[in-house]
């Protein structure tokens, strides 16, 4: 067997066609680009990602960033904390500028006056600035209940920061430091008067009493140090009390009178501060007491002359409280009669009645004579059955529907001959066997397995 000889084939000259296939010759012709061959350039390979921006270019963008979410959490803290944190540093402040001259001065005729009685304070007659001294300690005081926003405090310090700008108008004859952070304080007072709007009763009976005590104090020490200045003097601690619980309580009896220019002045910051201090104590611990008990008092009246033609729920359960709110959803009016001891689920604006709902006096009170329906609907279905007997015995006429929890105590509380019997039980599982077995469910199938009538 002769070897073959390979065979070469023709080397292709690049300006020749190619051969057509089949394939290509169903193709449509391919069109060449346009322009010379030397401007046809194979595409480019896809360019990398450039390198990152340099630090020195991302740096300041992070800086604004920064700065950015600093300056929204300063605005967020200022719209939440602010006003209340400059009022309460703008009335330390005008306090401090007050006490800090006499500071010293003050201490010493304290000392002065612990040692060696009433009779020391004469020595010290010439201090005129000890009612600006006492204004700044209740000024630095009321800083704490304008951070916590007492209404109570932010009218103390409305009054001290005025009487704070007056006096040292008066003593400087000419606008000073404490003069002026004391119009600023009355404007941030003024201002942001709305943020001060707590009116805790305990807080306003702590800076109640701290503004009677302070102001005690005050006059004390005050009628002291002037009491030179009347006619007669005041030199003993009795006397000075007297006379400043009469001048605080605008009483005047005149035994004791103002004759020198200081002691006038200061008679007459003590009869402002004590009226103002007075009022404020009335109107914020003494009002918001007698408002509640006349509020609860009239809403007690309204409430039992209201109480007719409407539904009565006894209990505190869940199926109580749902019943509850769908019949105050369509306006209807609704007694509860809660047990005592019990934690009550309802809101403060319903009509409660705590106590037992075996009494006469609670079903009268809830006007169970001349309700439309009662119903019990509490856990135990023994206290049920004993409520039912109870209505039915002040109020034979009122229709009755006894919840039974369990349905083998539904033989025992037909019993009680409520005029109707709510098992959800009951209802709920011949509910989920018809549905299962596809058989139907109509109006007088749920009425039949919604109340059990007798």
């Amino acid at each position: 067997m002769e070897p073959t000889e390979p065979t070469l084939e023709p080397a292709l000259d690049p300006q020749a066609p190619l051969p057509a296939t089949p394939a290509d010759s169903a193709a449509p012709p391919l069109v060449p680009p346009s322009g010379p061959p030397s401007s046809r350039r194979p595409p480019s390979p896809p360019s990398s990602p450039g390198p990152a921006p340099s630090r020195k270019a991302a740096w300041p963008n992070r800086l604004r960033v920064r700065l950015a979410s600093a300056l929204r959490r300063l605005m967020k803290l200022w719209h939440a904390q602010g006003p209340q944190l400059l009022a309460a540093l703008l009335a330390a402040s005008c306090g401090a500028l007050q006490v800090r001259p006499q500071f010293s001065p003050l201490l010493a005729a304290l000392h002065a006056l612990l040692v060696h009685g009433a009779d020391s304070i004469a020595g010290v007659t010439n201090l005129a600035a000890v009612p600006r001294v006492f204004i700044g300690f209740g000024l630095m005081l009321m800083a704490l209940g304008l951070l916590l926003r007492a209404r109570v405090a932010w009218v103390i310090t409305l009054l001290l920061a005025l009487l704070s700008a007056g006096l040292a108008l008066w003593y400087a004859h000419k606008p000073n430091s404490v003069f002026v952070v004391a119009a600023l304080l009355i404007a941030v007072l003024a201002v942001d008067a709305r943020r001060f709007d707590r009116s805790s009763l305990a807080a306003s009976s702590l800076f109640a009493l701290l503004g009677i005590g302070s102001l005690l104090i005050y006059g004390v020490l005050g009628s002291l140090w002037f009491g030179a200045g009347y006619t007669p003097p005041i030199h003993t601690l009795p006397t000075a009390f007297y006379y400043a619980v009469e001048t605080m309580s605008t009483v005047g009896y005149g035994d004791i009178v103002p004759r020198t220019v200081e002691a006038r002045m200061y008679t007459v910051s003590l009869i402002v501060l004590g009226i103002t201090v007075f009022a404020t104590t009335l109107s914020v611990v003494i009002g918001p007491l007698v408002g509640g008990s006349l509020k609860r008092a009239l809403e007690g009246r309204m409430h039992r002359e209201n109480r007719r033609n409407h539904y009565v729920i006894i209990g505190v359960s869940s199926l109580a409280y749902t019943l509850w709110k769908e019949l105050h959803g369509r306006n209807v009016p609704v007694t509860i009669i809660a047990p005592p001891g019990k934690p009550s689920p309802y809101p403060e604006d319903a009509d409660v009645i705590v106590g037992d709902a075996t009494r006469n006096e609670i079903l009268e009170q809830a006007g169970v004579p001349l309700a439309k329906v009662v119903l019990t609907l509490r856990d135990d279905d023994a206290e049920n059955a004993f409520a039912v007997l109870a209505v039915k015995e002040l109020a034979p006429g009122v229709k009755t529907i006894a919840g039974v929890n369990d349905a083998r105590h539904l033989a025992k509380i037909r019993r009680v001959q409520p005029d109707m019997l709510f098992a959800p039980q009951v209802l709920g599982s011949d509910l989920l066997v018809r549905t299962l077995f596809d058989e139907p469910i109509d109006n007088d199938t749920v009425s039949k397995l919604l109340f059990a009538q007798n």
